[in-house]
């Protein structure tokens, strides 16, 4: 019998919301708040493995503490070995039910930002806030996964539910081709009804934003050329311009013609002169020069982020012939990578899954969660699957400080995150697949 603590648990939520909620859903909210040690204490163990990226150890450690997690609940979970691309691999989980209901994806990664020489390396708490790295990106965001199917099994809302958990391990540095590395994510979102991603929730003001929208992130490399020789005859017709004016030409030109809602377009390195030069990975530059020579070849490298493809498409195009206006004697040329994430826009179906979402927090006396800004969050591995299935981002924990040293998460925000993402997923899978 757990009669007590079902009744503790219901005196914590507003009296209005204890009359909306179902049996099961009231057995959801009592053991995600009856875990919430087991949860922080899970939280800890990863926090404290280190994961970077590029530590494929880490990562794979992460990634058997997941499986250790998920299999118990009933769950077929599978390595995915990504050596080929650089990285480590990925977690992809899957939960068979009855195949009537909404099939849902539920999309986290085990890597963080910070290395093993990273002087950042362990979990501290202080009361209900917690420092540590990847903290809230994303390891939080597995333990709240973890604790919403812990807390649906418990109440037997499991059971019927068809869910797949793709946790990457790679998603602060992709590895390459890009088409390989999200080959598997893909994949789960063509199969995937609703998609739910749970990095870090979207606060301000001390309120709970939804995110039904993520912009897209693309580099792109700007070279150009020009002829060389004696600054004396710089601006005439045998030498021309040179390579750094056509630079500063197109860049400036980038700055007055392109601007327009949830676009921004950064430049993060450059470099002009005879020669000038970027590394193979697109992070150093190098250059050298007299005042008296005109520069022979100048690199810049930056990216792009948009809100639709429609809009990715038209920037590029603009870019493009920008760049294609050449100053005397000079040429330029704008190569866009490969490897990008593609745009997560606000579609309907995105604000249906929120305003389901809301119903959730209605029913547990929670207050209403607006859509966040996009252009204040970064791109994510739900972009990937976002033209496939309907997808909502941000189900992780709350907290912030991402991807630098004192990460931070409040650590009540887990059960909450528990709460809604379980009541959530047992309602979707409860809805006739169209």
């Amino acid at each position: 019998m757990r009669i007590f603590p079902l009744i503790a648990a219901l005196l914590l939520l507003p009296a209005a919301a204890r009359a909306e909620l179902s049996a099961p859903e009231r057995r959801i909210a009592e053991v995600a708040t009856q875990e919430s040690d087991r949860t922080i204490a899970l939280l800890e163990r990863m926090v404290n493995r280190n994961s970077g990226t590029l530590n494929l150890e880490g990562v794979t450690a992460v990634g058997e503490m997941a499986r250790a997690e998920l299999e118990p609940l009933g769950f077929e979970v599978r390595w995915i070995d990504m050596r080929e691309t650089g990285r480590a691999g990925h977690i992809v989980a899957t939960h068979r039910g009855n195949g009537r209901g909404k099939r849902i994806l539920l999309i986290g990664h085990l890597d963080t930002v910070f290395e093993a020489d990273s002087p950042f390396q362990t979990f501290t708490r202080e009361g209900n806030r917690a420092t540590g790295p990847g903290i809230g990106d994303d390891k939080g965001g597995i333990a709240v996964i973890v604790a919403a199917l812990r807390a649906m099994q418990a109440a037997g809302t499991l059971r019927d539910a068809d869910i797949m958990v793709v946790l990457t391990g790679d998603e602060e540095r992709p590895g390459s081709p890009i088409a390989t590395a999200r080959r598997d994510l893909i994949e789960a979102g063509r199969w995937a009804d609703v998609a739910l991603e749970f990095e870090n929730l979207a606060q301000q003001d001390g309120r709970d934003f939804g995110t039904v929208a993520r912009r897209s992130s693309t580099s792109w490399t700007l070279t150009t050329r020009g002829r060389s020789g004696h600054s004396s005859g710089v601006f005439g017709e045998r030498l021309g311009y040179g390579a750094i004016y056509e630079l500063a030409r197109i860049l400036d030109a980038f700055r007055r013609e392109l601007p327009e809602p949830n676009l921004t377009y950064n430049v993060g390195v450059m470099a002009g002169g005879t020669p000038a030069s970027i590394d193979a990975d697109g992070f150093r530059v190098t250059a050298s020069g007299k005042t008296n020579i005109v520069a022979e070849q100048a690199v810049a490298r930056g990216d792009i982020r948009t809100l639709s493809a429609d809009q990715e498409a038209r920037v590029r195009a603009r870019m493009q012939a920008i760049v294609a206006q050449h100053l005397p004697q000079t040429q330029a040329e704008l190569v866009f990578a490969e490897d990008g994430y593609p745009p997560m826009a606000p579609t309907a179906g995105n604000r249906a899954i929120l305003t389901r979402l809301n119903a959730v927090n209605r029913d547990l006396g929670l207050p209403e969660m607006p859509e966040y800004d996009p252009a204040r969050r970064g791109a994510a591995d739900s972009s990937f699957v976002a033209g496939d299935a309907d997808t909502l981002a941000g189900l992780g924990a709350a907290g912030g400080g991402s991807h630098a040293p004192g990460e931070w998460i409040d650590l009540d925000s887990l059960t909450r995150q528990a709460q809604r993402a379980a009541i959530l997923m047992t309602r979707l899978s409860r809805e006739e697949r169209e």
